[in-house]
Protein backbone atom coordinates (compact mmCIF):
# COMPACT_ATOMS: atom_id res chain seq x y z
CA UNK A 1 0.00 0.00 0.00
CA UNK A 2 1.40 3.32 -1.08
CA UNK A 3 0.64 5.90 1.60
CA UNK A 4 0.66 8.72 -0.96
CA UNK A 5 -2.45 7.40 -2.67
CA UNK A 6 -5.96 7.80 -1.27
CA UNK A 7 -6.84 5.23 1.36
CA UNK A 8 -9.73 2.90 0.73
CA UNK A 9 -12.72 3.78 2.91
CA UNK A 10 -12.44 0.62 5.03
CA UNK A 11 -8.72 1.18 5.62
CA UNK A 12 -9.42 4.78 6.57
CA UNK A 13 -12.07 3.65 9.05
CA UNK A 14 -9.66 1.14 10.61
CA UNK A 15 -6.95 3.78 10.99
CA UNK A 16 -9.48 6.20 12.47
CA UNK A 17 -10.61 3.56 14.97
CA UNK A 18 -7.00 3.07 16.06
CA UNK A 19 -6.27 6.81 16.27
CA UNK A 20 -7.48 6.91 19.89
CA UNK A 21 -5.29 3.98 20.95
CA UNK A 22 -4.80 0.23 20.57
CA UNK A 23 -7.84 -2.00 20.10
CA UNK A 24 -8.53 -5.67 19.54
CA UNK A 25 -10.37 -6.75 16.39
CA UNK A 26 -13.82 -6.68 17.93
CA UNK A 27 -13.13 -3.22 19.36
CA UNK A 28 -12.15 -1.98 15.90
CA UNK A 29 -15.37 -3.36 14.40
CA UNK A 30 -17.48 -1.77 17.13
CA UNK A 31 -15.75 1.60 16.78
CA UNK A 32 -16.13 1.60 12.99
CA UNK A 33 -19.82 0.70 13.27
CA UNK A 34 -20.45 3.38 15.91
CA UNK A 35 -18.72 6.10 13.89
CA UNK A 36 -19.75 5.12 10.37
CA UNK A 37 -23.23 3.76 11.11
CA UNK A 38 -24.99 2.35 8.08
CA UNK A 39 -22.01 3.29 5.89
CA UNK A 40 -19.87 0.68 7.69
CA UNK A 41 -19.56 -2.35 5.47
CA UNK A 42 -16.80 -4.02 7.41
CA UNK A 43 -17.24 -7.64 8.41
CA UNK A 44 -14.90 -9.77 10.48
CA UNK A 45 -13.21 -11.39 7.48
CA UNK A 46 -12.68 -8.14 5.63
CA UNK A 47 -11.41 -6.45 8.81
CA UNK A 48 -8.60 -8.97 9.16
CA UNK A 49 -7.76 -8.73 5.45
CA UNK A 50 -7.50 -4.95 5.80
CA UNK A 51 -5.45 -5.29 8.99
CA UNK A 52 -3.07 -7.65 7.21
CA UNK A 53 -2.63 -5.16 4.37
CA UNK A 54 -2.15 -2.27 6.79
CA UNK A 55 0.41 -4.28 8.79
CA UNK A 56 2.29 -5.20 5.60
CA UNK A 57 2.34 -1.49 4.66
CA UNK A 58 3.74 -0.57 8.07
CA UNK A 59 0.71 1.52 9.02
CA UNK A 60 -0.51 -0.76 11.82
CA UNK A 61 1.34 -3.06 14.21
CA UNK A 62 0.23 -5.93 16.43
CA UNK A 63 0.79 -5.94 20.14
CA UNK A 64 -0.14 -8.45 22.79
CA UNK A 65 -2.49 -7.09 25.39
CA UNK A 66 -1.72 -7.77 29.03
CA UNK A 67 -3.80 -10.32 30.90
CA UNK A 68 -7.07 -9.04 32.29
CA UNK A 69 -6.10 -10.45 35.70
CA UNK A 70 -3.42 -12.65 37.25
CA UNK A 71 -5.78 -15.65 37.07
CA UNK A 72 -6.80 -15.05 33.45
CA UNK A 73 -4.30 -16.76 31.12
CA UNK A 74 -5.83 -15.28 27.94
CA UNK A 75 -4.06 -12.58 26.04
CA UNK A 76 -5.51 -10.82 23.09
CA UNK A 77 -3.91 -9.37 20.03
CA UNK A 78 -4.40 -5.65 19.86
CA UNK A 79 -3.58 -3.39 16.96
CA UNK A 80 -2.09 0.08 17.05
CA UNK A 81 -1.16 2.81 14.62
CA UNK A 82 2.51 3.10 13.82
CA UNK A 83 4.13 6.50 13.27
CA UNK A 84 3.81 5.82 9.53
CA UNK A 85 0.11 5.07 10.04
CA UNK A 86 -0.32 8.35 11.87
CA UNK A 87 1.33 10.19 8.98
CA UNK A 88 -0.87 8.37 6.44
CA UNK A 89 -3.98 9.30 8.42
CA UNK A 90 -2.88 12.95 8.60
CA UNK A 91 -2.12 12.98 4.86
CA UNK A 92 -5.56 11.55 4.11
CA UNK A 93 -7.16 14.19 6.35
CA UNK A 94 -5.30 16.91 4.43
CA UNK A 95 -6.23 15.38 1.06
CA UNK A 96 -9.91 15.19 1.98
CA UNK A 97 -9.88 18.72 3.43
CA UNK A 98 -8.45 19.95 0.12
CA UNK A 99 -11.26 18.23 -1.77
CA UNK A 100 -13.87 19.77 0.52
CA UNK A 101 -12.29 23.21 0.04
CA UNK A 102 -12.36 22.75 -3.75
CA UNK A 103 -16.04 21.77 -3.65
CA UNK A 104 -16.86 24.72 -1.40
CA UNK A 105 -15.05 27.08 -3.78
CA UNK A 106 -16.92 25.62 -6.74
CA UNK A 107 -20.26 26.03 -4.97
CA UNK A 108 -19.46 29.64 -4.04
CA UNK A 109 -18.36 30.64 -7.55
CA UNK A 110 -20.98 32.01 -9.96
CA UNK A 111 -21.66 29.71 -12.92
CA UNK A 112 -19.56 30.49 -16.00
CA UNK A 113 -21.25 31.23 -19.24
CA UNK A 114 -20.19 28.91 -22.08
CA UNK A 115 -21.59 31.06 -24.89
Amino acid sequence: MDTTTPLRPAALHVLLALADGPLHGYGILQTVRERAGADARLGTGSLYRHLSTLIDAGLVAESTAPRASATDPRRGTHYRLTPRGQRALAAERDRLAGLVAAIDAWRAAPPKSHA
